[in-house]
């Protein structure tokens, strides 16, 4: 058996590992990269690997890091299986096509200045038709229920607590030569005891083990933080009749937002009616997958559906539809809340907004997730001078606020918890994604833990087991 890292390898982004056994040819994920636009789009544009020679891809959850490049790997030949929870191919459903959209706008800007200088055009990784292709070949897969996908390889899923539908991979293999191994990839950990979602599960005895190690290096703040802290922006915002522009992923982000304001507002801690602006189309058809599947919900969020209270559900909250009506927006008066995608700030709705909030020292930008390196969310948590919005060079004079406890991803403690549980039988460990000084300082966790052999992989290095 082998195993090649190509990506979320010293990086967070464009999660793809291989798995070679008994004959076949396994993905564990297959996500674009994000981050600096054209090694990016030069490395979403090469895959490593042949798609006509890829047997199976088994996907984490749907997130575009982890999900963003399967289209293009059926648009060049992938016709085998992927195996996902039925939530997950929901969410990829909605998620990949908006991918599409965003693409073919921002093609059309870069080859509208292509043309200009005579250079040959950019063609789009996929289109909505490879989406659609793509979605012919899920299988959906239930947690806790081993399928053999392939001779002498079982599958089973466990629940990751990251986001909707996200899932621990256990592999089983039974190699042709007489060795057996139990492979457990944790895909994106969930943090503990965040809301909606039940807690991850501590799948045992893997000997091979690929743990995300986003923030192997520290500690989020108490989930008692996030509603604090949102409370003194929601009375700030109310006194200066200023904006809250919060950058969020449609798929997890948001709805945890909406979460904490109706704890809010049940505890009489929204100074007055504050409209809330949900400015992304995607985040409107996420948030209805989340509420078909209440199943998975958490002991708090199910307690408020008995009590008749929807935790998905805000008094006064507005999905925008039309780009016209989102920027509308920018010239209407606060106070007001707009949650508007991308996460990152890499593209979608929240660049108009960035771009008419950031010169207004009253506004506040809220980042509540993690910012890749070279992204302008990373630009704005450093809080640069200047930023480059849409083209332009601009000042950063908004506030700008941080909130880390709202992270879908388990920190050190959570990771701890987790690896404390699974690692007894670990004999080979590997830190992925996660930046260079985060996966070494999982590394060491996992060393300080008992676990002797544990790297941090290069992208492209691969390893084999007897």
């Amino acid at each position: 058996m082998r195993i090649t890292f190509y990506g979320a390898a010293q990086t967070t982004t464009g999660s793809m590992h291989l798995v070679e056994t008994n004959g076949k040819r396994i993905l564990l994920d297959c996500g674009l990269f994000q981050g600096h636009r054209k090694e990016a789009f030069e490395k979403n544009r090469n895959l490593p690997v042949d798609p006509a020679k890829i047997d199976y891809v088994i996907l984490s959850h749907a997130h575009i890091d982890h999900s963003g490049n399967l289209p293009q790997l059926v648009r060049q030949g992938f016709r085998g299986r992927v195996f996902a929870r039925q939530s997950t191919m929901e969410l990829c459903d909605i998620m990949l096509r908006d991918s599409c959209y965003l693409q073919k706008r921002d093609l059309e800007c870069i080859n509208k200045k292509r043309r200009r200088e005579g250079k040959k055009l950019f063609e789009p990784l996929y289109e909505e038709n490879d989406v659609t292709a793509l979605m012919q070949l899920f299988v959906p897969t239930h947690l806790h229920q081993p399928r053999e996908i392939a001779p002498g390889v079982t599958l089973e899923f466990f629940n990751a607590g990251h986001i909707l539908g996200s899932a621990l991979v256990q592999l089983d293999i039974r190699s042709d030569h007489g060795h057996n191994h139990r492979l457990l990839f944790s895909g994106d950990l969930g943090q503990p005891d965040q809301p909606i979602l039940r807690h991850y599960e501590y799948p045992a005895g893997a000997d091979i083990l690929l743990v995300e190690s986003t923030y192997a290096d520290r500690y989020h703040p108490s989930a008692d933080d996030v509603e604090l802290r949102l409370e003194k922006y929601l009375r700030h915002i109310d006194r200066r009749n200023a904006k809250l522009l919060i950058p969020a992923f449609s798929v997890g982000r948001t709805q945890q937002i909406i979460y904490y304001l109706n704890r809010l507002r049940e505890r009489n801690k929204v100074p007055r009616e504050v409209k809330v602006y949900i400015d992304s189309p995607l985040s409107q058809k996420a948030t209805r997958i989340y509420a078909n599947h209440r199943e998975v919900y958490n002991e708090e969020a199910r307690a408020m559906i008995e009590a008749g209270r929807n935790p998905l559900e805000y008094p006064g909250m507005v999905f925008v539809g039309t780009p016209e009506e989102s920027m509308a927006l920018n010239d209407a008066p606060g106070p007001m809340i707009i949650i508007a995608a991308s996460g990152m700030c890499e593209g979608g709705r929240v660049l108009h907004h960035l771009k008419h909030c950031v010169q207004d020292p009253d506004n506040i930008i809220l980042i509540v997730g993690f910012q890749a390196e070279n992204t302008l969310g990373r630009r704005i948590v450093e809080k640069r001078e200047t930023i480059r919005v849409l083209g332009e060079e601009t000042p950063l004079k908004a506030q700008v606020e941080v909130i880390n406890a709202l992270s879908a991803h388990a920190d050190r403690a959570g990771l701890k918890d987790w690896l404390g549980e699974v690692k007894d039988n670990v004999r080979h460990a590997f830190a992925v994604h996660g930046e260079p000084e985060k996966v070494s300082a999982m590394v060491e966790l996992l060393k300080d833990l008992g676990v002797k052999n544990a790297v941090a992989p290069q992208p492209g290095q691969t390893y084999k087991f007897d």
